[in-house]
């Protein structure tokens, strides 16, 4: 078989993805932005620079039968662009679509695109998780491009032949998880009372160890060729159940105060926050059954299990 390409190796997803497949001692290669070429019998990294329309893969796309793409401009919380989608498109959509042109004309079989949730919105309402099937409905910069990409892909793949996959996730957490997640667990683990004790929300999340298993099976089945696929762990959680998880995990006691729903948004709106508090109080499920039904796969790490994991790796305090 020739070897896997995964795209933004230094990365959360990226990383953990390239170490899988090194742990299987695959032939797998990955790219970085700014990183010297770094080569063994079974690993190699190959710097490409900035993800653009103009990005030079040939030397990295050289016998690869599979790529990766985790490579991302990521939801960003404080932007500070003059035009945040000009940003992302940039990036994600004209940077994704070159990568892969550039495979399909070396070669590529399949090209695995790793997008988000946010192509289906920003939040569900109880009992209603998102399905593949459902209208897209992007809400943001980050959200739009994830969308735009897919589609430019899909184009690709039919004028190519080369086989798509989509694999849409939530928030993705685990050992080195960054932003809002990495600032609850170090709240968390410094006993700092929460005002989070009544929210009934359902939030789905998937486990960075599920994420990277289902992606390696897409590489290899069949039946992911043209797919979209929505991922989790499949099992929902309230805010106040992840808090009292993390703090379950981590050995210590949940300092939860039960601070009405109504009150934090209203504390929100006034301090400028409310999109972040209708991230903590509002509900967003997924659907996984189609990755189960048509794939056979289910999520071999539990949600306590991830949770132990993310907490005990290094979050500084």
């Amino acid at each position: 078989m020739k070897h896997l390409l995964v795209t933004g190796a230094n990365g959360f997803v990226g990383r953990a993805v390239f170490n899988e497949f090194s742990k299987k001692k695959n032939d797998v290669c990955g790219s970085v932005r700014k990183s010297s070429i770094l080569s063994d019998e079974h690993l190699r990294f190959i710097s490409v620079g900035d993800m653009l329309s103009t990005t030079d893969w040939s030397y990295a796309l050289e016998e690869v039968s599979v790529v990766i793409h985790a490579a991302a401009r990521v939801h960003v919380m404080r932007d500070t662009e003059i035009s945040p989608i000009t940003a992302f498109r940039t990036v994600n959509v004209e940077g994704t679509l070159h990568l892969a042109r550039e495979a399909a004309a070396s070669g590529v079989k399949r090209f695995l695109f790793i997008s988000s949730a946010k192509v289906n919105g920003e939040s569900t309402q109880p009992g209603c998780a998102f399905t593949e099937t459902d209208a897209p409905n992007p809400q943001d910069p980050y959200g739009l491009s994830k969308h735009e990409a897919e589609l430019g892909l899909y184009q690709i793949a039919q004028e190519t032949g080369m086989e798509i996959v989509i694999v849409r996730s939530p928030l993705v957490y685990g050992p080195g998880v960054k932003a809002n997640f990495a600032a609850l667990m170090r709240a968390v683990k410094k006993g700092w009372p929460l005002p989070l004790g009544a929210i009934h929300n359902q939030r789905s999340l998937v486990a960075l160890d599920n994420l990277v298993d289902f992606i390696v099976t897409c590489t290899s089945h069949p039946k992911a060729a043209n797919q979209t696929f929505l991922i989790s762990d499949g099992q929902d959680l309230s805010t106040t159940e992840l808090v009292r998880g993390m703090a379950e995990a981590a050995g210590l006691p949940a300092r939860l105060l039960p601070v009405p729903v109504w009150a934090l948004e209203w504390a929100g709106r006034l301090a400028g926050k409310g999109d972040a508090v209708q991230r903590l109080c509002g509900n967003l499920q997924i659907d996984s059954s189609k990755a189960k039904k048509l794939l056979s796969w289910v999520p071999k790490t539990s949600v306590q299990e991830g949770l132990r994991r993310a907490m005990s790796g290094n979050v500084k305090l």
